[in-house]
């Protein structure tokens, strides 16, 4: 399957993944409104031009860079979980969202994935608090996704609609799981969900 297929048919799937997901967590109280309204816009901007560029251009070439940024960002999550209950942390300023939420949604179009791991990687790392970094970013996640799988569809709709069982698939699978994860989100102490995501973080840019 090609790099600009893949990511297409995982962004069709996550229209409905991410609608349960961002729901969900909306319903555990885990959503930050202003980190979500600063994400949306720039991240639905960024999804679009990266789903535009993918069609023309290889996302292999672009894969290595991404997996390199995010193992730094987990390793920055590690040393965020395991630093004394004392050290300050200083979340990200207001002014670096928006870049933050446009380079999250490009490289998210571009990978078939990375807009959760792009953006709150570096919200964590910088010291925001993994629940309310984890919920906002879903929920903006949704509509950066319906976005760039419009684009997608409107490019590639021949191509995909080979792909409906591979994105049923990936729709069921992700409907269930979603609520889960928002609740265990709420659930699971701050130090262990910054230790679990920072080696999960690791291990798929590993992987990559």
């Amino acid at each position: 399957i090609t790099p600009a297929v893949a990511s297409a048919s995982v962004h069709v799937a996550k229209i409905f993944t991410t609608a349960v997901s961002g729901l969900a967590h909306l319903r555990f109280g885990n959503v930050d409104q202003g980190l979500f309204r600063r994400l949306v816009i720039p991240g639905v901007l960024g999804g679009v031009l990266g789903a535009c560029i993918l069609t023309a251009l290889p996302g292999q070439v672009i894969k290595p860079f991404v997996a390199f940024y995010l193992m730094l960002m987990g390793a920055l999550i590690l040393r965020r979980a395991f630093r004394p209950s004392g050290e300050p942390a200083f979340p990200l300023a207001a002014r670096f969202l928006l870049p933050l939420g446009a380079l999250g949604g490009f490289f998210d179009a571009i990978g078939g994935g990375g807009w959760g791991p792009i953006v709150t990687s570096t919200l964590v790392a910088r010291g925001n608090h993994p629940r309310f970094a984890i919920g906002s970013v879903n929920l903006a996640e949704f509509f950066v996704t319906l976005a760039e799988s419009t684009a997608f569809v409107l490019t590639l709709g021949q191509s995909l609609a080979q792909m409906g069982q591979v994105i049923l698939g990936l729709i069921l699978g992700g409907v269930v799981a979603a609520p889960l994860a928002a609740y265990v989100c709420r659930r699971v102490p701050v130090r262990a969900l910054m230790g679990a995501v920072g080696i999960l973080i690791i291990l798929l840019s590993l992987r990559t």
